[in-house]
């Protein structure tokens, strides 16, 4: 049995969705982070980085949103989660994920936590930081709208659904409350959000963790 350590919205929602989409039977396991419990001892022997998630695959603990996703698509190929092994597709594909984790979601992190890159107390760089990473941010999402108008197709890939898809709503989504042009104010990829948001899997991943809305 699949288990994925998780708290609700947090990095743990792309491998939740891709659980519900290839079909294996999996346990969520809250990790409560109103109570630090990602800090805990016990946690920290699953994942010494005090990050979620972690997932337990039998005698495998791993974590990295990114490396689990990797993990789920390659053990259950069937479910067609991402481009064949070897194809240009393929390549594209690990782009596409490494830059959702290596840039939007670093730069996110700043913008959510500047406090961490930072002197303590000092609010006035803390304030900079949080300005630097949403700009930034803003120029990754122009990146990923000019992705969808280049090809037409109506995934981040192209015409067929990958594990990248989530993985982009996921942070998208982070920018909701964004003061300035989130998400699902650039025209193509406010579509591609309702698109991933009508699938049952993610449907069934948001209704789990009762994500309030409006969704993104």
């Amino acid at each position: 049995m699949i288990t994925l350590h998780y708290y609700p919205s947090n990095a743990s929602f792309t491998p939740h969705v891709l659980l519900h989409e290839i079909g294996a039977p999996f346990a969520l396991q809250l990790v409560d982070r109103t109570q630090q419990a990602q800090k805990s001892p016990a946690y920290l022997r699953l994942n010494p980085n005090g990050t979620i998630p972690v997932l337990v695959d039998g005698d495998l603990v791993l974590y990295e949103t990114a490396a689990i996703c990797l993990h789920l698509v390659d053990t259950h190929p069937a479910a067609g989660l991402a481009p064949a092994l070897g194809t240009p597709e393929r390549a594209h594909f690990y782009k596409w994920l490494v830059w959702l984790t290596n840039t939007l979601q670093a730069t996110l992190i700043h913008y959510f936590y500047p406090d961490r890159m930072v002197d303590a107390g000092d609010a006035a760089a803390a304030a900079q930081v949080k300005a630097h990473a949403q700009a930034k941010v803003g120029q990754c999402l122009e990146q990923i709208d000019a992705q969808l108008a280049r090809h037409g197709g109506p995934w981040l890939l192209g015409e067929t659904y990958s594990a990248v898809d989530p993985y982009a709503f996921m942070l998208c989504r982070w920018t909701r409350g964004f003061s300035a042009r989130p998400a699902r104010e650039h025209a193509h990829i406010a579509p591609f959000l309702a698109r991933v948001a009508a699938r049952p899997a993610v449907q069934r991943a948001v209704a789990a963790e009762q994500l309030p809305q409006p969704l993104y």
